[in-house]
C-alpha cells in the first residue's frame, strides 16, 4: 500500500470540499443567516489540514487498483464526516448520527432523509444538502482527475473505483481529458435545467437546488412535499431531466462529437428507454381509475418511473397509495437502476442485459451442446473477466442486502418497510414504502439501523467493493522493499 499518495489525494479532497463549502457561506450572506459560520469554520479547518498535506507531495505518485479503491472509499467517508459537521455546529441537525446520515445520503445521491420538517432548515443548509448531490453525482474524484496529474495508470485506477458500472472506458485517449469532458457535459446539462426552471417561475435558489438534486439523481428536496407543489411545467422539466441524467454519458459525448450512428447503437440506452416506456404505460393504465385524468395519470406515472429507475427519489404523488401492481413495478425498478456511466444508482441496466444474454446462452447450450456462442454487446464480445466480475457483483450484492435486512429486522418493523428501506439505500433511491414511503422518512429507525443504511448507501454508490476492501487486513500491509 502506497500510504503517502493515498494521504496526498485525501488532502486534495479536503481542500476541494473546503472550497465547495464557500458556496453555502455565500448563500448565508445573501439571506442574512448566521448559519454560514458553521460552514466557514469547517471549511477553514479542512483547508488548513488539506493544504498541509498537499504541500508534501510524494516522490512516487503511482498507485494501483488496490490503492485506488481504498482512496475512493476513504475519500467518500471523509467527505461525509466533514460535510456533516456544519449541520451540527448550526444546530440544524444537532445529533451526529442524524447529521452524518443526511450527509451520506446527500453525497451518495440517495436522497433518504431523517428530517420531518425540511423547510425549517436555513437556506445555507438546504443549499448544502442539495449541492452534495451535485458533487456526488459525477464524483469528486472524477473532478480531481481533471486537475491532478498522476503517474502511469493511476488515473484509470481512481476512475474505475468511483465510476458506476461493470466496466469503465476512456472517451478520449487521456483519462484527464475524459474526466474533463464528463464534467463539462454534466455542468452544461445542469445549467440548461436551471434556465428552464427559471423560465418556469422558480427563483434562482429553488432552480439551483432542485437542479442539483436532478443532475446528481439525488432527490433531497427543499420542500416537505418533495416536488408535489411544483407546477405541471416544472414537474415535466424535472422528470425529463431525471431520465436524461440516467443515460450513459458516453451517449452524450458521441452526440457532441457528431457520431450519431455510434451513439444510437448503444444497446444499454435503447433498453433503458424501452424499460421506461413499458413501465410508464403499465402504471398509467393501472392508476388511471385512481387519478381520473389522462394528463395527470401520464405525468405522475412518467415522473415516478423516471424518479425510481434513475434512483433520484423526487415525488409528485404518494405512490405508496397506488395499486399493488404499480408499487411492485416501482420496487423492481429500484433494483434495475439507470445506465452505467450515468449519475444514477441501482444495479445498472447493462448488468441485467449481460445476465439476460448469459441465461439465453446457457439455454441454447443445453439444446445444442456443441454450439459455441459468445455474449456480445454492440458487436463487442464480453470478456471472461467482465462476466466474472458481474457474477461476483450480483452475489456480493445479495449477501450485503440479506445481512442488512437481517440486522435492521431486530427493530421488529414490518417487512415492507425493512425490505424497501434497504432497497432504497443500497440502490441510492431515497424513499421506500410504508414507514419509509414518499411522505415519511427514516427517523423511525434506531442509530444502529441508520449506520447499516449509511454503509449500504456508500457501498451502493461505490459499487460495493471499495467499501468492502477497507475491512480486509491484507489491504493495509505495506509493500516490502527489495534489497
Amino acid at each position: 500500500m502506497n500510504y503517502s499518495v493515498v494521504i496526498y489525494v485525501l488532502g486534495w479532497i479536503m481542500d476541494i470540499e473546503a472550497a465547495c463549502m464557500m458556496l453555502p457561506c455565500l448563500v448565508a450572506v445573501i439571506y442574512g443567516e448566521k448559519e454560514g459560520l458553521g460552514f466557514l469554520y469547517v471549511a477553514l479547518a479542512a483547508a488548513l489540514v488539506g493544504t498541509i498535506i498537499v504541500l508534501h507531495k510524494p516522490k512516487d505518485m503511482k498507485f494501483y487498483l488496490k490503492e485506488g479503491f481504498v482512496t475512493t472509499a476513504l475519500s467518500w467517508i471523509i467527505l461525509s464526516v466533514l460535510g456533516a459537521l456544519p449541520f451540527i455546529l448550526n444546530d440544524d441537525i444537532p445529533h451526529f448520527t442524524d447529521a452524518l446520515f443526511e450527509t451520506v445520503s446527500g453525497f451518495t445521491t440517495t436522497g433518504s432523509t431523517i428530517l420531518s420538517d425540511v423547510e425549517a432548515l436555513s437556506h445555507a443548509s438546504l443549499f448544502w444538502r442539495s449541492f452534495t448531490h451535485w458533487i456526488g453525482g459525477m464524483g469528486v474524484l472524477v473532478f480531481l482527475l481533471a486537475i491532478l496529474p498522476m503517474a502511469g495508470g493511476s488515473n484509470m485506477n481512481l476512475m474505475k473505483a468511483e465510476s458506476p458500472g461493470p466496466s469503465v472506458g476512456k472517451l478520449v485517449p487521456k483519462v484527464r481529458d475524459t474526466a474533463f469532458y464528463l464534467y463539462a457535459i454534466y455542468f452544461v446539462m445542469t445549467v440548461i435545467e436551471v434556465v428552464l426552471l427559471l423560465f418556469g417561475g422558480m427563483n434562482p435558489f429553488e432552480a439551483l437546488t432542485i437542479s442539483f438534486g436532478t443532475a446528481g439523481t439525488g432527490g433531497l428536496s427543499i420542500w416537505n412535499d418533495s416536488i408535489m407543489s411544483c407546477t405541471i411545467y416544472q414537474q415535466w422539466v424535472i422528470g425529463i431531466f431525471m431520465v436524461l441524467f440516467g443515460v450513459n454519458f458516453t451517449f452524450y459525448f458521441l452526440l457532441v462529437s457528431g457520431k450519431f450512428k455510434q451513439a444510437f447503437k448503444i444497446e444499454e440506452v435503447r433498453v433503458y428507454f424501452i424499460i421506461i416506456a413499458i413501465a410508464v404505460t403499465t402504471i398509467a393504465i393501472n392508476i388511471y381509475d385512481k387519478i381520473g385524468a389522462v394528463g395527470a395519470t401520464i405525468r405522475h406515472s412518467f415522473f415516478q418511473v423516471g424518479s425510481i429507475i434513475t434512483t433520484t427519489g423526487y415525488g409528485t404523488a404518494d405512490f405508496d397509495t397506488w395499486p399493488a401492481l404499480s408499487k411492485t413495478i416501482l420496487v423492481m425498478l429500484m433494483f434495475v437502476g439507470a445506465c452505467a456511466g450515468s449519475t444514477g444508482g441501482g444495479i445498472k441496466v447493462s448488468r441485467f442485459i449481460v445476465m439476460a444474454k448469459t441465461v439465453r446462452k446457457e439455454i441454447v447450450s443445453f439444446l445444442f451442446p456443441k454450439s459455441v456462442k459468445k455474449i456480445k454487446i454492440e458487436d463487442k464480445v464480453i470478456g471472461h473477466e467482465t462476466l466474472r466480475s458481474i457474477n461476483v457483483y450480483f452475489m456480493t450484492y445479495i449477501i450485503i442486502f440479506s445481512i442488512s435486512l437481517l440486522l435492521i429486522s431486530y427493530e421488529n418493523k414490518d417487512m415492507t418497510s425493512n425490505f424497501t428501506a434497504v432497497a432504497a439505500t443500497i440502490n441510492n433511491i431515497g424513499p421506500g414504502l410504508s414507514k419509509v414511503g414518499p411522505t415519511c422518512n427514516f427517523s423511525c429507525y434506531s442509530a444502529f439501523s441508520k449506520y447499516v443504511f449509511m454503509f449500504d448507501m456508500l457501498a451502493g454508490r461505490l459499487e460495493l467493493f471499495p467499501i468492502l476492501l477497507l475491512f480486509s487486513p491484507s489491504v493495509w500491509k505495506r509493500k516490502k522493499k527489495i534489497a
